[in-house]
């Protein structure tokens, strides 16, 4: 599945309908890239290695989905290893562990990071959103509520950095269009290609499509 495609619109449509994404836990691997027409997709890089972080810990405090939270650990110790491992926050997803494919996106003070190679230190004092701390009781933050009615997802575990990186997009660019949705999110791999219902769902996010369409 290329851009090209997209914006052709010979595209596959007809996902099946998963309406306990939010819910359930998803397994996965990165694939190839989201990138725009004219672009090459580059190889993604597997890291299997395990990453060296020092052996002092230290007390580190941020907020988290809006709560205070503090946890001892080394202050070189990835972001993503702390928030599922420590904090049980399992939605933020493993993937290639080289900032390649979007997987382990979060929100630190409104901007998209790949938490996979930020050190926890670095979210000392500041604060983190991850796709847990989206909804608001039992309604949907708006950008899921999209992703959910244009089926942008198929086995969704790129699911939840897809829409981090989108909400960071929107609180940036509230009308963004086709070239700017695709160059914000070209740091995000869909194994599945579920690119041309993901661009849909950014367009319904930020109000580019009418209702019932």
């Amino acid at each position: 599945m290329s851009w090209i495609r997209i914006f052709s619109g010979n595209t596959p449509f007809g996902l099946d309908h998963r309406r306990d994404l939010w819910k359930s836990e998803y397994s996965g691997s990165p694939a190839p890239l989201f990138l725009p027409p004219g672009s090459r997709t580059a190889p993604v890089v597997m890291n299997t290695e395990p990453q060296e972080t020092s052996q002092t810990s230290t007390t580190i405090s941020f907020t988290i989905n809006g709560e205070k939270q503090t946890v001892a650990s080394s202050p070189d110790r990835p972001l993503l290893e702390v928030l599922r491992e420590d904090l049980g926050l399992t939605g933020t997803k493993y993937g290639c562990g080289e900032t390649q494919c979007g997987a382990c996106s979060v929100l630190l003070d409104q901007r998209r990071v790949f938490s996979c190679r930020t050190p926890v230190s670095q979210a000392d004092g500041r604060e983190i959103v991850t796709i847990e701390g989206l909804s608001r009781e039992d309604a949907l933050h708006p950008v899921q509520q999209a992703f959910l009615d244009e089926d942008a997802y198929q086995c969704g575990y790129c699911t939840p950095g897809m829409i981090l990186t989108t909400v960071a997009l929107l609180a940036e660019n509230p009308r963004p269009d086709d070239a700017q949705i695709v160059a914000a999110l070209n740091g995000n791999i869909c194994r599945c290609c579920s690119y041309p219902n993901i661009l849909r769902a950014v367009q319904r996010a930020a109000g580019g499509l009418p209702k019932g369409d």
